[in-house]
């Protein structure tokens, strides 16, 4: 009879204790945080483009009276998501080390391996030469943190060709 295996879903522990440790001698340049302005703003654009696609499927339906219900149903959705997973949200962090990018539930980036660093409103998408893809979520000035990994990623370069 086989074995049955545990699902990793069922792994998930937020926070610190979720990530890899730091090697020997490894430094921490950076740590990133979620922002809670940033947050709130990430829930109200999405829930904005969503009331949009809403009203312009109830018109092309002709169910225009609808649309003020729809936009508070959205909203209201909206706000309630945000304050499920703020929770969660919150408990996850990503560390810049002078070698790689530690991430919540054991995720790593080794700076030598990053091929394209972007911003997505105020996310940072991080991917590797594997075409393996990280999100940083709701930071409060992504441009910064995208120089921030640019330059980690360019000194670790030096030091490995040296």
């Amino acid at each position: 009879m086989s074995e049955i295996q545990r699902d990793e879903v069922l792994n998930y522990r937020p926070g610190p204790d979720s990530e890899l440790p730091l090697e020997d001698g490894e430094t921490v340049l950076a740590v990133f945080t979620p922002d809670s302005t940033r947050y709130w703003k990430d829930h109200v654009v999405l829930g904005a483009i969503g009331a949009g696609l809403v009203a312009l499927v109830l018109v092309w339906m002709g169910k225009t009276g609808q649309i003020g219900i729809a936009t508070i149903a959205i909203a209201i959705g909206m706000g309630l998501r945000g304050v499920y997973f703020k929770s969660e949200v919150f408990a996850r962090r990503w560390q810049l080390t002078d070698r790689r990018l530690v991430g919540p539930q054991g995720r790593q980036v080794m700076l030598l391996e990053i091929e394209t660093i972007r911003r997505l409103m105020g996310d940072v998408q991080v991917v590797t030469k594997g075409g393996a893809k990280h999100l940083i979520r709701h930071l409060a000035d992504s441009e910064s943190v995208v120089q921030e990994i640019e330059s980690a990623r360019t000194a670790r370069k030096m030091r490995a060709s040296t």
